[in-house]
């Protein structure tokens, strides 16, 4: 049978999975959830990535589910273990505009760089979508006079 997930999300107690998903056979919705076994506050993603390839009782219901969500439901799992509200959690999956990237460790930043990549995705428009326009044109202009260093004229003639 093949399934196409509808919603996704996790239970806290027992540590799950919880999938809506619908049958593309007879197009019923039905709610299945999958234990997490032997997770805690330590985890790593593998635990999800074993729940979702080596488990022949849920790998077709997870196909469907991007390793993306999965990463997001186990950060969220873990955070919720470690003792973090759930406001906590999803804030860290939004984009601070004004965060230095500079100071984050390797780990972050891939993460930081796929969330950007996700976004991108998501608003870009193609030459088949019903509002796209060949040649857009914004006006960006500066609400604030900000002075940088190197829009000062120097005496050096340069």
């Amino acid at each position: 049978m093949s399934f196409k997930a509808k919603r996704c999300g996790v239970q806290f107690s027992p540590p799950s999975i919880v999938l809506i998903y619908q049958h593309k056979d007879n197009n019923s919705v039905r709610k299945r959830i999958i234990p997490v076994r032997n997770f805690s506050k330590y985890s790593g993603k593998a635990r999800f990535t074993y729940t979702r390839h080596n488990n022949p009782r849920h790998r077709d219901y997870l196909d469907s589910v991007s390793h993306r969500q999965l990463e997001k439901l186990h950060m969220v799992l873990r955070d919720h273990m470690k003792g973090f509200s759930l406001e906590h959690s999803l804030a860290s999956f939004h984009l601070d505009p004004e965060e230095d990237l500079n100071k984050l460790d390797d780990r972050e930043l891939t993460r930081r760089k796929e969330q950007m990549d996700e976004l991108f995705e998501k608003n870009r428009r193609h030459k088949d979508d019903p509002d796209f326009v060949y040649d857009l044109e914004m006006d960006f202009t500066k609400t604030s006079q900000e002075k940088c260093s190197w829009d000062e004229e120097s005496d050096d003639g340069f």
